[in-house]
């Protein structure tokens, strides 16, 4: 079976299916790159085929690459057409913005029974843009949300700082760091100026199924082990029919991909981006491919045991 492609229409849905080459009952959504056509999603997809899994990617306006008023209602369109093609097994993966956005996801659609979650955050996080506006590769709306449900905003946590000076701020990380992009210090500092409240947390209580939570300590972008943790605390405390894992490693970045996805999409050199994104993945890249191994190996037994 070929990929089918939906543009955007005029409930702004925009993605990609991917089945496999025979029809499969298992299908996940997929919220991977910035594009549900891009090298990033084409290889999650890819890799997931090879699971035996459909795959339905999605992602923002593909013009827009930011993460702002996402209406979560799109996933329920894309769970309507996977079920229609025969799935009876609905899953969800994100990393980094878009583990918010499965996370939330599977939190409103009890239809997703596994979910998949890399290097998250616990909260709605405020929206962002990457408009180039003023040659910044990225900037805070005016305290807009990162998705809305029934055409409201969800609350979220608002970022420490505003345009110009938001942008400003995750350059100076990074230098310092070491790295290309960093801003766990302006996280950090925006649960200082407004701590996360019930309001702005996930409600991982609501979720069915299997949660797999990946994150690792070296990650620069924010604290996401510190989260995955919070989560399975709020879990411990509330009552849930859903079994949590939380996969956390010492070295591994933001980027705690399965090593053979990775290398789908670099054949040569597959650590090499790891290495140049992040300092952390440059000094210790033995301890990172580790980690990267460990990830393939239990996600690859977590689906086929799916």
């Amino acid at each position: 079976m070929k990929k089918q492609v939906f543009r955007v229409d005029s409930d702004g849905f925009n993605g990609a299916w991917y089945p496999t080459k025979a029809q499969s009952k298992k299908g996940f959504i997929l919220m991977l790159g910035d594009s549900s056509e891009d090298r990033m999603a084409k290889t999650g997809a890819k890799w997931l085929n090879q699971q035996g899994i459909c795959v339905m990617a999605m992602s923002p306006d593909k013009k827009d690459y930011g993460h702002h008023s996402y209406p979560l209602e799109r996933f329920g369109k894309a769970i309507a057409f996977m079920k229609a093609q025969g799935c009876e097994k609905l899953g969800v993966v994100g990393a980094s913005t878009t583990g918010m956005m499965a996370l939330l996801a599977a939190s409103y659609y009890p239809e997703l029974s596994l979910t998949i979650a890399i290097s998250p955050p616990d909260f709605v996080m405020e929206g962002f843009y990457r408009d180039g506006k003023d040659g910044a590769t990225e900037r805070p709306g005016d305290y807009e949300s990162s998705v809305t449900w029934q055409n409201k905003q969800l609350p979220f946590l608002p970022y420490a700082y505003r345009h110009p000076e938001y942008w400003q701020k995750i350059q100076e990380e990074a230098k310092a760091g070491g790295d290309k992009v960093a801003s766990r210090k302006m996280f950090e500092e925006s649960e200082r100026r407004h701590p996360v409240g019930e309001e702005e947390r996930i409600r991982v209580e609501n979720i069915h199924g299997k949660i797999i939570c990946i994150g690792a300590e070296d990650d620069v972008l924010w604290d996401t082990c510190k989260y995955i943790r919070r989560m399975e605390e709020r879990l411990a405390g509330l009552p849930h029919d859903s079994a949590f894992e939380s996969w956390l490693y010492e070295h591994g970045t933001h980027f705690a991909f399965p090593e053979s996805m990775l290398k789908m999409m670099l054949p040569v050199g597959s650590g090499l981006l790891v290495s140049f994104m992040f300092k952390a993945g440059k000094e210790h890249k033995k301890e990172c491919r580790e980690t990267r191994i460990d990830i393939d190996r239990r996600l690859r037994k977590a689906l086929a045991a799916w």
